[in-house]
């Protein structure tokens, strides 16, 4: 049978509360007892019991991450941001996804109260009046790149709009006369937000050429096979993100198409691949795991002082990265240095 708290007050010769105010960090104990205490902990194996210790402190030293998805880059960058500042800060880190439905995203939130001292909520489709409903009430929270503002409530977004007016007026002013947009997911704030400023970036007598897309490879590779057999095609290929970009380049190159000969190509968010798929990724650079870090700390203060949590909003900025893809930039790879003149 595993050790219990008994079992160490009594090797300990203190009582249970003792080892409790020790195990707890609490500084109502004398160091050599707590060391006592500590010693025998480690000679027994005890192990703290988490819920027991919540119990206490009224505190489970967890945050909540809900996220419209797992799969793919850029979650497991935005994963790694939060991850590390969680780590910091000794928080455990509890992970959900929505899979970009209401519903389930209702469910996790149900599930996740009582279990994390905070929550990060990422829901591009959901508004206002869901979260308001949905969000557990007293339990701290801060939101991500949903694109609205809740009382109460700090929240972070990406300049989408921007970005995405800056790489369309990159791309004509590199001389691409008909620059076409993979969109994302119908309802999803971000893909609103980056064809708006896709549109805003268009010159005056461009015409929108918009192909329909989810935000997935798979999407990216079919807007890719209609792009290639369009009459006329577009000189310039711009997606919503970089999944969708790297599948409209396997598509555009099975058809026989060269990148960025033929074709300018365009992403955005700047997942780690997108410098190492052949031709490099022109995209817009978005701080991923940077805005999971700001996320985590914002959050981790309103978990200490919930009464002073404010409902301020941050905007990420984003930033143009140039390479191969579009016709213009460095090259793919470092070059070699010159060889030495005999």
């Amino acid at each position: 049978m595993p050790a219990t708290i008994r079992d160490v007050a009594r090797a300990a010769g203190v009582s249970v509360a003792t080892v409790s105010r020790a195990m707890n960090g609490a500084d109502n104990v004398l160091p050599e007892t707590k060391q006592r205490i500590l010693d025998a902990a480690k000679e027994l194996r005890f192990t703290p019991s988490g819920a027991a210790r919540s119990l206490i402190t009224r505190r489970t030293d967890t945050i909540g991450a809900l996220l419209p998805d797992l799969h793919g880059e850029y979650f497991s960058e935005l994963i790694r941001g939060i991850d590390q500042a969680a780590r910091a800060r000794g928080l455990h880190l509890l992970v959900s996804s929505s899979h970009g439905d209401a519903d389930e995203l209702a469910a996790a939130l149900r599930a996740m109260n009582g279990r994390v001292d905070g929550l990060l909520v990422m829901s591009p489709h959901a508004d206002a009046q869901f979260l308001s409903h949905n969000l557990p009430g007293g339990l701290p929270a801060v939101l991500v790149n949903t694109g609205i503002d809740l009382p109460g409530h700090a929240s972070f977004v990406v300049d989408n709009f921007g970005g995405a007016q800056t790489m369309t007026r990159h791309l004509a002013a590199a001389g691409r006369k008909r620059i076409a947009f993979i969109g994302g997911p119908q309802g999803n704030h971000e893909a609103q937000e980056r064809l708006r400023g896709y549109r805003a970036g268009l010159r005056t007598g461009m015409r929108e050429i918009i192909f329909e897309g989810d935000f997935t490879e798979e999407c990216g590779w079919s807007a890719g096979r209609r792009i290639a057999q369009a009459k006329p095609r577009p000189d310039a290929v711009f997606a919503a993100n970089d999944m969708m970009a790297i599948g409209c380049l396997a598509a555009l190159g099975e058809a026989g198409l060269r990148v960025p000969e033929d074709i300018a190509l365009a992403g955005f968010d700047d997942i780690p691949i997108a410098r190492y798929v052949a031709p490099a990724l022109t995209t817009i650079h978005v701080p991923i795991a940077a805005l999971g870090t700001a996320a985590l700390d914002a959050l981790a203060k309103a978990v200490k002082a919930p009464q002073s949590q404010a409902g301020h909003s941050t905007v990420m900025p984003v930033e143009l990265v140039v390479r191969r893809s579009c016709g213009t930039g460095p090259p793919a790879y470092p070059q070699p240095p010159a060889a030495p003149a005999h």
